[in-house]
């Protein structure tokens, strides 16, 4: 009989892991839109640095990121519950956003955006941990896929010519923020719709 309780107690505690990681994931789903923000927003500075060579493209585009993020999430907030794996999740990408932020901001001041290879290598590795880290907590696969694709352009950048960087850079944004972000609120849109006005 004993055996019997402690195997059930585990299935209990399997499947309430699973419910947790499976919400986890629901809640990286609803926060798609930033994504696709944050992926605009690269597209914006990257524009800005090419025509003007402006030290000022990325740490002004990040910090309108910044405050859009900011002014839509606050809104988009209700009185949801948090639990402990949706603040460790949005530790990481707090945690991100601050380096990434901080790290634009020097780097365009100090005038040491010049080299790309090095600020794409960066900025990608650092990606790449953000969503590596995400979704090795939340055990998903498509996420997972975009840190490999971000330490793919970290690598290959070190490499390749100046133009194969700038390539490989705008295609892991295109995968890892744009399409990753539409799959995000697509599968959010979803989610809300099967479970009905009372849970959205």
């Amino acid at each position: 009989m004993q055996d019997h309780t402690t195997e059930q107690e585990l299935k209990d505690r399997l499947s309430l892991i699973e419910s947790m990681i499976a919400e986890g994931r629901r809640n990286t789903e609803s926060w798609g839109w930033t994504f696709v923000v944050w992926g605009a927003a690269y597209y914006l500075a990257i524009g800005w640095s090419a025509l003007g060579h402006s030290v000022w493209a990325w740490p002004v585009t990040i910090m309108i990121a910044v405050i859009v993020t900011v002014v839509v999430a606050s809104l988009k907030s209700g009185n949801h519950p948090r639990t402990t794996l949706g603040r460790a999740i949005g530790s990481i990408w707090i945690a991100l956003g601050i380096s990434m932020f901080l790290l634009f901001l020097t780097l365009g001041l100090s005038g040491r955006l010049t080299d790309q290879h090095l600020f794409v290598a960066v900025i990608s590795a650092i990606l790449g941990m953000a969503n590596g880290a995400s979704a090795l907590i939340l055990r998903w696969k498509v996420q997972f896929a975009c840190a490999v694709v971000w330490w793919a352009a970290a690598v290959a950048t070190c490499f390749g010519t100046d133009a194969q960087s700038t390539i490989m850079f705008l295609v892991a944004i295109f995968l890892c923020q744009i399409v990753f972000g539409i799959y995000g609120v697509i599968a959010d849109a979803q989610e809300r719709k099967r479970r009905g006005p009372i849970h959205a």
